[in-house]
């Protein structure tokens, strides 16, 4: 297999992860229909060659911590060192450099309602603006279906793990500490490994894992490049929206088979979207057809991904 060619039984390993990262290969393989030898070697291969990665992605909302959307933009030689400066830190996520490299977009997920750590920023000369918003309320619940359509509903029922529906924050553990950064550098790292990580018991290590995993604290996403599907463009949508019309707007948006991403903002530009497009042609015609036609929004400015250095995942 080619690391960066998918067929089909990549993409439905790759759908099967995104439901349930941590599920056995011996299931995977059971409602796929082939071998476990063929889904261990398969994820092996997307592994080793970093075309894929399984990731444990906290929720902020569940642990007490806002979210902030930081803009930076910068003189083109200084953003790709900002740019791993900002992946190596343990309160960032989604360290995106954009416009060609002129701007670093990320956000920072801050215990409470502090404010974003922007102070040193702000001091380093080869950064012209910095810009920082709170994300408020993330509209959608799924992820961008062209990595999520390869199961039939049957195949999706099978995989789905239950989640609890509860949504007061939970106070984290001296063992949620330890366990929570070591799932998100490695998603399916094996019990008996992270025990020895943590410096816990197996079996305490695997009881806290299903907690945190029912009560919706922990949830696993597969990073994986949206070119491998043949989508070679990814755009910032930053929306003005008439007030009343947000809600119907974001919930209209995230049904789009476009959108990765929605979700409301403070700041001049009340909601943000990233929408995944085959090439700029495509993207010209969201913009135009499905945007343009949506009453309420006033203005849009959009900004361009050019790549990611850190996704939900530590930086490796």
């Amino acid at each position: 297999m080619d690391s960066a060619t998918l067929d089909v039984i990549d993409l439905r390993l790759l759908h099967a992860l995104q439901l349930d990262g941590r599920a056995a290969f011996s299931r995977i393989a059971d409602v796929l229909g082939v071998s476990d030898r063929t889904v261990a070697r398969r994820f092996s291969r997307l592994r080793r060659t970093g075309t894929a990665r399984v990731a444990g992605v906290t929720s902020s909302h569940r642990v007490g911590h806002a979210e902030w959307l930081v803009r930076l933009r910068a003189l083109p030689p200084a953003v790709a060192p900002l740019a791993h400066a900002l992946a190596r830190r343990p309160d960032t996520a989604w360290v995106t450099v954009a416009s060609s490299g002129t701007e670093v977009i990320c956000i920072f997920r801050v215990a409470g309602e502090g404010p974003a750590p922007l102070g040193a920023l702000g001091r380093l000369p080869q950064v012209t603006q910095v810009d920082a918003q709170r994300l408020l309320r993330p509209v959608m619940s799924h992820r961008w279906i062209g990595r999520t359509s390869a199961l039939s509903d049957e195949q999706i029922t099978a995989l789905r793990p239950a989640v609890t529906t509860e949504n007061a924050p939970v106070a984290l553990t001296d063992l949620d500490h330890r366990l929570l950064p070591a799932l998100a550098a490695d998603g399916r790292a094996a019990y008996p490994e992270l025990a020895r990580h943590v410096g816990w018991s197996e079996s305490a290590v695997r009881r806290r894992l299903d907690e945190l995993r029912r009560s919706g604290v922990l949830q696993f996403d597969v990073e994986v490049d949206s070119g491998l599907f043949g989508f070679f463009v990814q755009c910032l949508l930053w929306l003005t929206v008439v007030p009343a019309r947000l809600d119907g707007i974001a919930r209209t948006l995230a049904g789009d088979p476009e959108a990765a991403f929605v979700g409301s903002t403070t700041g001049p530009h009340n909601l943000i979207a990233i929408a995944v497009c085959r090439d700029a042609g495509a993207l010209h015609t969201y913009l135009t057809d499905r945007i343009g036609s949506l009453e309420g929004v006033d203005r849009v400015e959009t900004v361009m991904i050019t790549s990611y250095t850190k996704r939900a995942a530590p930086a490796m």
